[in-house]
């Protein structure tokens, strides 16, 4: 069974692609409590594991299976509503193929564009479920996902870690951003030819998606797809999948890289 944590954990992280700082050790532990590697990592993750009283305990995060399905945009009275479509499907009206190059470069624009966005973000879970809510970003590194109600869970990125908390039972879990598998997302500078290998680019109804393997991941060895929309080359969805497998699939909507949050929405309370 995926545990919640682990699933929103990997719901957190490209969003990270605002500048973070640069690549702290993945083993440091944030207190005194020594991080336990998950148990039977090949077959599920571990289930996660607060500290008594209401502490926090420093884990490694872990990331689910997600569908292999995808999530296009539908303009209904106004407003952005979801809708899945199938991944890979061609017809007349799909992009032009880009050169991988142009694409890459384009990528690298879109990230380091702009030091704010908020969105709205929907997430496909490794159990199939959807989940919503809504997304605050502010470089460096700092991220917020609130989830809609009846979820109970947020998660909060104050540039060096990353907190869970489930609202409803008064817990929190802390997290290294170092050890998430698109820490290269989280340089001052994004540059994806140099941070990371750039396995391919395609090209299909779904956007220009760009391949990344990322070796250095805690754990092992990640795989991540960024989907870009064809026209303005915005990020629209990314999917991850950790080194034990699993996947997570997240979209993008009503994107908004002209406001700037609250800080307080990135404060972390110890």
């Amino acid at each position: 069974m995926v545990t919640k944590n682990s699933l929103i954990l990997a719901n957190l992280l490209v969003l990270l692609s605002t500048p973070l700082l640069a690549q702290t050790p993945a083993a440091a532990p944030v207190n005194s409590n020594e991080t336990k590697p998950a148990a039977n990592a090949e077959q599920k993750p571990a289930e996660a594991k607060t500290s008594s009283e209401g502490g926090s305990e420093q884990k490694s995060p872990e990331n689910p299976l997600a569908a292999e399905s995808n999530l296009s945009d539908k303009k209904k009275s106004g407003k952005t509503t979801k809708e899945p479509m199938q991944l890979g499907k061609k017809n007349a009206d799909a992009p032009k193929p880009m050169e991988r190059s142009e694409a890459i470069k384009r990528a690298n624009a879109f990230f380091n564009s702009s030091p704010v966005m908020t969105a709205d973000f929907v997430q496909i879970g490794g159990d199939g479920k959807r989940s919503e809510g809504k997304l605050y970003v502010q470089r460096a590194g700092r991220v917020r996902f609130e989830y809609a109600q009846p979820a109970t869970m947020e998660v909060v990125a104050d540039g060096v870690q990353v907190a869970v908390r489930d609202r409803k039972l008064a817990t929190q879990d802390l997290y290294f951003i170092s050890q998430t598998p698109l820490k290269f997302l989280m340089k001052e500078k994004i540059d994806l030819e140099k941070d990371v290998t750039v396995q391919d680019v395609a090209t299909d109804d779904s956007g220009i998606t760009i391949f990344i393997e990322d070796k250095a991941t805690f754990g092992g060895t990640s795989h991540v797809r960024l989907i870009f929309d064809p026209k303005t080359f915005k990020l629209k969805q990314w999917q991850v999948k950790d080194p034990q497998g699993y996947e997570t699939l997240i979209s993008l909507f009503n994107i908004d890289q002209t406001k700037t949050p609250d800080a307080e929405l990135f404060k972390i309370s110890k």
